[in-house]
């Protein structure tokens, strides 16, 4: 299996006037990619920040740090060209906020961006079933999306059991409440991107959190 352990922190919780030296500081700590989380206030009940603030996040760091760009936004195609335009590497875009996935992610690509799909917790997994060969991942949502902090969602873990069970190959990212108490679960249903927002960015040794959710992934890959 290709398959490689992810550990994708989020920046959402972090201290966003200072964003760069934050996302420095991730990556620093041993993060393999950057989650960015864009909110409209429309599809969710939060506005974050959109492309004007990853194109400037993206002149302060490297070419190579990875931007893992979750879409939490109504009418996600409009937003592809701004995106790609900002240096997103992926554009990971709700089921549940478009009537034509198939547009989307024919737009993604040609943008030159990876695919996500992304489904909450009140979505069943079979919405994306059909969509699931044409992306590079899919996302099981493990808090309902909108804010940081909250409690991690066992009952979503069997939809990651789906996914990996059918894609052995397949990027399954889970996002909500991740932390080194409860990763064990995640990584033995078959997810090896995580998201981790409070638990690592909140971390007085955000290196140690970072590894430990490593760890836990690889130990239960197959």
């Amino acid at each position: 299996s290709s398959l490689r352990s992810l550990i994708g922190p989020s920046v959402l919780n972090a201290d966003l006037a200072d964003l760069a030296g934050e996302a420095k500081r991730l990556m620093e700590s041993g993060a393999d990619y950057l989650h960015l989380d864009v909110m409209d206030g429309h599809f969710v009940p939060n506005i974050s920040f959109g492309a004007p603030v990853i194109k400037s996040l993206r002149h302060h760091l490297s070419q190579d740090v990875y931007f893992d760009v979750h879409m939490m936004v109504s009418q996600p195609e409009r937003w592809i060209q701004d995106i790609a335009a900002a240096g997103g590497n992926r554009f990971a875009f709700h089921i549940e906020s478009t009537d034509e996935p198939m547009t989307v992610i024919r737009g993604i690509k040609e943008a030159k961006m990876d695919v996500g799909i992304v489904v909450n917790p009140k979505t069943p997994v079979e919405r994306i079933l059909p969509f699931v060969d044409s992306v590079d991942m899919a996302l099981i949502m493990t808090v309902e999306p909108g804010f940081g902090g909250q409690k991690f969602m066992v009952d979503m873990m069997p939809k990651v059991e789906v996914l990996r069970e059918k894609y052995p190959n397949l990027d399954i990212e889970v996002d909500g409440g991740l932390s080194p108490s409860n990763i064990d679960i995640a990584a033995k249903a078959g997810a090896n991107c995580i998201v981790a927002g409070t638990s690592v960015v909140k971390s007085e040794n955000p290196r140690s959190v970072i590894e430990q959710l490593r760890k836990s992934v690889t130990t239960w890959m197959k």
